[in-house]
């Protein structure tokens, strides 16, 4: 983010933010069921860990921690002289009980709805209390440095796990929640850090993204939140700014490899014709982040050395097709091969798109991309389906192409869609090696190693070429007061800064 304080005046010491929220019917920060709702909760409730500008953890409830020779011990030392909203003591005991109420649900076969913070059984065997400020984890599936990005839930009063408005030790505090309507929050007095300068936050409720914006337009908040293509005409100016931020979804261009006319080489081909810019701006506005691998460019997790596989370039692809066997026979313009029984098959792809809310161009994403494909003689028909249509389809390996998003955790291992049989890996790669490597990178402790196998993944990627990542979503937010210096502004904490923001 690259923003000038001087393009809008700086906030005062209050706020007023439009959202919309429909489902939040009570404050349960360890159980949020609406996406701008977590940014709210982020002001109020605090965890062991928070990820910084560079996006890599840093302590904040937690001052410190080490790890064991194996991994598998992680201790984390709480901050001393920490309170809650109410007064009570910040103990290890209250981390405990946050991280086993979250883990309990997500174990637990007979509840629908994990909850969103369900990933941490994947790090977590158990948690307990060495003493008041000694937290210890044992973890055998994952014990590795990605378990620090699932130290970033929230930390509630141990007995007030299961209830609802409990108070946080964050910045702010609550002072007032209607469902439906608003919420308040007030600076919290008792906050371990120093006095925030906004000493007041109202969030207004709406139903709709246009009612949002129309609060906007007609000044009846201050800011917004919108992943809304239309945001994109709001430009930074006198008295508006528009700050982008990154959400955690991925689009991808899914090629199921167990298809027969999906070989490496007509992989490789299609990468070669998939203009992404094109998509950047002619559909999305410039609203995505564009990326060559399942991973957000520009930090240290991202492998910028291997620009060279995904380059644009028809003559080479024309190559590789015809390395696998396809051309023009019958002069049509669409590519064909002989199969066994010497008929003439045609390069037909059946392409599988979805719609959602949020983002109603991902049809014309996917008519752009079969025009690409159709220069070098790739036919493809795209068909709209709705989003569990398709998720069968994927699950049962029916399709050759589809256009989908996936929703990525903090945690920087992709490796549900790209290991041997896992439930994310619809395209049905199949690579020892690759599977090899995410083994490897779950044992890491250190970033610099974690780092290290992230790359040789990313380069595994490259060569293999199981699927196409496309872009990032993004976001606005629309703001007539800058509240914020931080430069990684992320979904999920779209105030992130506000609390130390001082002109």
């Amino acid at each position: 983010m690259c923003c000038c304080p001087a393009l809008a005046s700086n906030v005062g010491d209050s706020l007023v933010i439009g959202i919309q929220s429909t489902k939040t019917l009570t404050i349960r920060p360890l159980l949020p069921v609406e996406r701008d709702i977590v940014s709210l909760y982020d002001l109020v409730y605090e965890s062991l860990v928070y990820l910084d500008d560079d996006f890599i953890p840093q302590g904040q409830l937690a001052q410190s921690w080490d790890v064991s020779s194996n991994g598998k011990i992680w201790t984390f030392y709480l901050r001393p002289a920490v309170t809650f909203s109410d007064g009570t003591p910040l103990t290890a005991k209250d981390v405990v009980a946050s991280a086993q109420y979250i883990l309990d649900r997500a174990n637990d076969e007979n509840v629908s709805d994990p909850g969103f913070y369900a990933n941490l059984k994947y790090f977590i065997s158990s948690i307990t209390a060495k003493d008041e400020s000694t937290v210890e984890i044992r973890s055998q599936k994952r014990p590795c440095y990605g378990l620090l990005y699932a130290m970033t839930f929230p930390i509630v009063p141990a007995s007030m796990v299961d209830s609802d408005n409990p108070p946080g030790t964050g910045p702010y505090r609550f002072n007032t929640f209607v469902a439906g309507d608003y919420c308040w929050l007030q600076a919290n007095p008792g906050w371990w850090q120093a006095q925030p300068q906004v000493q007041e936050i109202m969030f207004s409720f709406h139903e709709t993204q246009k009612a949002v914006m129309d609060s906007y337009e007609y000044a009846r908040v201050d800011a917004v939140f919108s992943r809304s293509i239309a945001a994109a005409q709001y430009k930074s100016g006198i008295s508006s700014l528009s700050i982008s931020y990154r959400t955690n979804q991925l689009e991808c261009l899914l090629m199921n490899n167990s298809a027969s006319e999906l070989t490496p080489e007509v992989r490789l081909a299609i990468r070669h014709v998939v203009d992404v810019s094109k998509i950047v701006s002619n559909v999305y506005s410039g609203m995505v982040t564009p990326t060559n691998l399942p991973f957000y460019p520009g930090n240290w997790t991202y492998n910028d050395s291997l620009g060279s596989y995904f380059t644009l370039n028809a003559m080479e692809a024309r190559r590789l097709l015809e390395a696998a066997g396809w051309s023009d026979l019958d002069e049509d313009g669409t590519l064909d091969k002989l199969n066994s029984e010497g008929k003439m098959v045609r390069l037909h792809l059946r392409f599988y798109v979805y719609e959602e809310p949020e983002n109603d161009v991902r049809v014309e994403a996917a008519n752009q991309i079969s025009a690409m494909l159709a220069t070098v003689g790739i036919d493809s028909t795209v068909e709209t389906m709705t989003m569990a249509n398709l998720q069968e389809r994927l699950s049962a390996g029916s399709y050759d192409l589809a256009l989908v998003s996936f929703a990525m955790d903090a945690v920087p291992d992709p490796g549900f869609m790209l290991m041997r049989g896992n439930t994310g890996n619809y395209t049905r790669y199949k690579s020892d090696k690759m599977t090899e490597l995410f083994e490897d990178l779950r044992t890491q402790t250190s970033q610099s190693g974690y780092q290290s196998v992230l790359w040789q993944i990313q380069a595994r990627f490259a060569e293999d070429c199981p699927f196409l990542c496309l872009y990032w979503r993004k976001g606005n937010v629309l703001t007539h007061y800058m509240y914020t210096t931080a430069r990684d502004v992320r979904e999920l904490e779209l105030l992130r800064g506000i609390e130390t923001f001082h002109p």
